[in-house]
């Protein structure tokens, strides 16, 4: 593939697709943040599943995640032939939403089904994104593979605080 130079109309639309990417991951992880709060009472009156994290992997993991998501993503955008930056742009916003859809479900109201079903949601969404990742370069499908784990893991546990708490 030729070098791309930051001029051009191919390059315009590359840029503004990678703004998009940005906004959409710096919402996510706001909006997370907003929602998502575990040193509340109700949190820590829950019952736990058995294959819940520790707390100190949950920043870890986040700031990965996030930082991962960002830089894969805009780099895939920049590489990638236009339908599969269409298509990962597609899915990257239906599983921010679908994740987000669980921060607000499962710590606002409360609502333990329809948040672990936002998850697994998201968890599936994200699937097409990793596989772009790798269609684009193997080291960026790899990059991705955690974040994929970390959701999968994640809706898992939503299952797991439904099934005690529910």
């Amino acid at each position: 593939m030729p070098e791309r130079t930051l001029s051009g109309p191919s390059t315009a639309w590359r840029l503004f697709a990678i703004g998009v990417v940005i906004a959409a991951i710096i919402t996510y992880a706001v909006l997370s943040g907003v929602w998502v709060g575990t040193d509340g009472s109700w949190y820590r009156s829950l019952e736990q599943p058995p294959w819940q994290p520790p707390p100190s992997v949950f920043g870890l993991i986040w700031t990965y995640n996030f930082v991962a998501l960002a830089v894969v993503s805009s780099v895939v955008v920049w590489r990638a032939v236009p339908p599969r930056v269409g298509v990962l742009i597609f899915f990257l916003a239906a599983s921010i939403a679908s994740a987000l859809a669980w921060a607000y479900l499962f710590y606002v109201p409360h609502e333990f089904a329809p948040a672990a079903i936002a998850l697994s949601s998201a968890a599936v969404l994200t699937v097409p994104i990793v596989i772009i990742a790798f269609l684009t370069r193997p080291l960026l499908g790899a990059l991705l593979l955690p974040y994929q784990i970390w959701v999968a893991l994640a809706a898992s546990l939503s299952w797991g605080y439904l099934h005690l708490n529910g």
